[in-house]
């Protein structure tokens, strides 16, 4: 029976800890902050959850337009609602502390060893955890990553915040500076001033979600400008500190930003600190990160690494997979290697921003000869009966074959409706075969069978 020891409890450690289960091994987890890791503990699960309030609240912002009206006598549904942040966050903390149980259940059910600890390597073949010493044939390191903090500008928990904080507020912030306009600082953002907030983005760059499709980046900048939201652009934070009762962000040209707080949304950095990896024969990037291929080994013969310590495609789905690949590849499963070209991802704002496979910076820079259509959002019946104008339906198609190779959904409930662009693009479907699918009417789906179809006469 093969010895599996893994490193880490997130997405990357408990899928692949499942996997292996059922394929014979014998498991160890090794665990230092909870089963589940970030993305269920302090990440994804509560800041979805958290987000979940904030739609409800941007629907109720937006419903006089459908004609709800309020019986106090305010005309404005958004005037005679408020959100009780307390109750909220012990919702997403009870929340994301029941999915953790749930996955240590389901190891337990699978028969996997679970230790309470920090792991490090001691040649390829051993992990350490305090005083115990565990032999193994297949050693995977899921430690995943941690917040970034600008120098000079640490925590302290109560006004400057990292995501992983927020669940603690006791009450909302009145002026919100969020420094970070990439995928995390543009949803707490979008999140906090559907919440109530008045919030201030601080964004490096020209634009908010640099590396998201421009097209979608621009409508949702519009939006936040329309919902009064404050986007400082090309402004670079360099410090931020505590005064009185509020924060003070300096940024590089001088210029000040005063608020009741700040949340330091600015990137991450990978745990792999002081676990005797590269003395182990693990080969790190310049930037911590552990170097994989894409069945997830590492450098040394029989480590394998998944998840955010990878830097590869920074998603608890990845991650998931990634763990799962390595398991199927170490212990003999039939398995492919992971193809980046078919992951879908996410971006939680209001309007959702969701993307698969080929980019527009891709066709743009002239590294591919992909035709794409857009069709707006505004055009679908559907939309205009919900209230929703903001946004559009985009698909990536390669000349005569008409292929699909990627598509960009900006609307709400993006996140569910990109899985038939997801199907199309995994399958390489072709925009006649999705064309020529039924969609029901009226529905937003609807959209992407007209964007197929328009990408039919252009092909």
């Amino acid at each position: 029976m093969a010895r599996v020891v893994i490193i880490g409890g997130g997405p990357g450690g408990y899928e692949a800890a499942s996997a292996a289960a059922q394929l014979g091994a014998e498991v160890t987890v090794v665990d230092s902050d909870g089963i589940g890791g970030s993305a269920v503990l302090t990440d994804c699960v509560p800041s979805k959850t958290l987000i979940a309030t904030a739609e409800v609240m941007t629907e109720v912002e937006e419903a006089g337009e459908l004609g709800v009206r309020l019986d106090d006598g305010d005309d404005d549904p958004a005037n005679s609602v408020r959100v009780d942040l307390p109750v909220v966050n012990r919702r997403v903390k009870a929340l994301a502390a029941a999915q953790g149980e749930g996955i240590e259940r389901r190891l337990e059910s699978d028969k996997v060893r679970v230790i309470a600890g920090r792991g490090r390597l001691d040649g390829p073949e051993t992990v350490v955890v305090g005083d115990e010493r565990l032999d193994a044939d297949v050693i995977l390191i899921a430690t995943g990553a941690r917040p970034r903090i600008l120098r000079g500008s640490e925590p302290d928990g109560e006004r400057i915040l990292t995501w992983e904080q927020v669940y603690e507020l006791s009450e909302l912030p009145s002026r919100l500076i969020v420094v970070g306009s990439g995928v995390t600082g543009a949803e707490f953002a979008s999140a906090y001033r559907a919440l109530g907030s008045d919030v201030v983005l601080v964004s490096s760059r020209d634009r908010v979600l640099p590396g998201e499709d421009a097209d979608a980046a621009a409508v949702l900048e519009d939006v936040f400008k329309r919902r009064g939201l404050t986007v400082l652009g090309k402004s670079r934070a360099e410090s931020v500190r505590r005064q009185g009762d509020g924060v003070v962000v300096t940024l590089t040209d001088g210029r000040t930003v005063e608020g009741s707080h700040a949340l330091l949304a600015v990137g991450s950095l990978p745990n792999t600190d002081d676990m005797n990896l590269v003395e182990s024969g693990v080969s790190l990037t310049d930037g911590g990160f552990v170097q994989v291929d894409r069945v997830s080994r590492t450098t040394a013969r029989g480590v394998y690494a998944a998840g955010d310590c990878t830097g590869v495609l920074m998603l608890a789905s990845v991650a998931a997979m990634q763990g799962r690949i390595a398991m199927a590849h170490a212990l003999g499963d039939a398995v492919a290697p992971l193809d980046q070209s078919t992951v879908s991802a996410n971006v939680f704002t209001a309007p959702e921003i969701a993307t698969v496979g080929l980019t527009q910076a891709v066709v743009d820079a002239g590294e591919s000869t992909a035709l794409a259509v857009k069709v707006p959002l505004s055009d679908n019946a559907r939309a205009k009966m919900q209230g929703n104008r903001d946004g559009f339906i985009k698909l990536f198609c390669l000349p005569n074959t008409g292929i699909i190779v990627g598509g960009v959904v900006v609307a709400p409930r993006a996140s569910e409706l990109i899985h038939p662009i997801s199907l199309a693009v995994g399958a390489r479907l072709t925009v006649d075969q999705v064309a020529q699918s039924f969609t029901v009417y009226p529905s937003i789906t609807g959209s992407i069978a007209e964007a197929a179809r328009r990408l039919h006469l252009r092909n």
